[in-house]
C-alpha cells in the first residue's frame, strides 16, 4: 500500500516538473481595457465628439431646469400674494415644465447612452483588432483583460494605445 501512494506521488511530480519548460516557455500579455477606453486618443477624441453632439440638446435641458427653478422659486417667493387662479396656472405650468424636463432627460439619457455604446463598440472592434495584430506579430500564446496580478513586462496597454493611434 505504501509503495502505491511513493509511485502516485512520484508520477504527480514527474508529470508536474515535465510541464514546466511548457509553461517557461509560454508567452502571457496583458491589456488594461479600462484604461485603454478612458486613456486612448480615440476615446478621448470619441468623448469630446459626443459632447459636441449632445451639447446643444444639453444646454436646452439646463435652460429649461433654470426655468423651473425660477417658476418655483416665485411660487414660493410670490405665492401668498397671488390670486388663487393666477397661483394654480403657475403650479401647473411647473407641472407641465418638470414633467417635460424629465421626458427630455430620459430621452436625451438613452440617446447619449446609444450613442456612447455606438462609439465605445466601434473602439473596442479596432482595439480587438490590434491586440490581435500585436499577439500575431510577437508571437503572444495567451492576452488576457483582467488578471489579480500582472507583472508590468507583460502589460502591452501602452503599445496597443500607440497601434490604435497609427490606424
Amino acid at each position: 500500500m505504501m509503495k502505491i501512494k511513493q509511485l502516485a506521488v512520484s508520477l504527480i511530480l514527474a508529470s508536474a516538473f515535465a510541464a514546466m519548460p511548457v509553461l517557461a516557455e509560454t508567452k502571457i500579455g496583458f491589456v488594461n481595457t479600462e484604461r485603454l477606453l478612458r486613456e486612448a486618443p480615440l476615446s478621448v477624441s470619441a468623448q469630446k465628439k459626443l459632447e459636441r453632439e449632445f451639447a446643444t440638446r444639453d444646454q436646452e435641458l439646463q435652460k429649461l431646469a433654470k426655468q423651473a427653478r425660477d417658476l418655483q422659486a416665485q411660487l414660493d417667493k410670490d405665492g401668498v400674494t397671488m390670486s388663487d387662479s393666477e397661483r394654480k396656472t403657475k403650479e401647473r405650468d411647473l407641472g407641465n415644465l418638470n414633467r417635460d424636463l424629465q421626458r427630455q432627460g430620459r430621452e436625451f439619457r438613452e440617446d447619449l447612452n446609444l450613442r456612447r455604446n455606438e462609439e465605445l463598440g466601434h473602439i473596442q472592434e479596432r482595439a480587438r483588432k490590434a491586440i490581435q495584430d500585436i499577439a500575431r506579430a510577437e508571437k503572444f500564446d495567451l492576452i488576457v483583460e483582467q488578471a489579480i496580478y500582472v507583472d508590468p513586462k507583460n502589460d502591452i496597454t501602452d503599445r496597443v494605445m500607440k497601434a490604435l493611434n497609427t490606424k
